[in-house]
């Protein structure tokens, strides 16, 4: 049974990589789609009861949200993993302006999640971190998320490094 917790800005390619990564074994908990934490809640406690493993697709930028997801899912047995979608905020700005299968957030709003972005730490209670890049063809790039790349990219609420 896996908890998956996906962080990033909003068009960084969270919802593409649990389809082409977790469709088939993960159910997909979002709050785009459920729209209210209540109901987020109730899907996420009714996957720990009935032991379904599932991927929160929420940009869960701090560690403050995170904690809400890794806590349960340590208490009733999951194995925590964490997928940290690195993007330049030009990329994901474009990206999202050319959104198709949802609204385009306005830029000051991807612009600000940028700005909050807390890189996950294995400390939070993580059993795996990766680092997630969307590569040419939007393909992606997943790679281990190293202490030494937990270190410099300011894990601890530091500043992220900057292209």
């Amino acid at each position: 049974m896996e908890a998956v917790i996906f962080v990033g800005v909003q068009a960084s390619g969270k919802t593409s990589f649990y389809r082409q990564r977790f469709f088939e074994t993960h159910i997909r908990i979002s709050l785009d789609m459920l729209r209210t934490r209540h109901r987020e809640q109730l899907l996420m406690r009714t996957c720990l009861a009935a032991r379904q493993s599932f991927v929160i697709d929420n940009t869960n930028v701090l560690v403050a949200e995170r904690v809400k997801y890794i806590q349960p899912a340590l208490e009733a047995g999951f194995r925590v993993l964490g997928y940290f979608f690195e993007t330049e905020l030009p990329a994901a700005i474009g990206r999202n302006d050319h959104r198709s299968d949802k609204r385009a957030i306005p830029v000051k709003g991807v612009v600000g999640t940028y700005k909050r972005l807390e890189p996950p730490a294995y400390r939070e209670g993580f059993h795996e971190l990766y680092s997630v890049r969307i590569e040419p063809e939007n393909q992606f790039s997943v790679l281990p998320f190293t202490a030494a790349l937990e270190a410099s990219s300011g894990a601890s609420g530091g500043e992220l490094p900057r292209p």
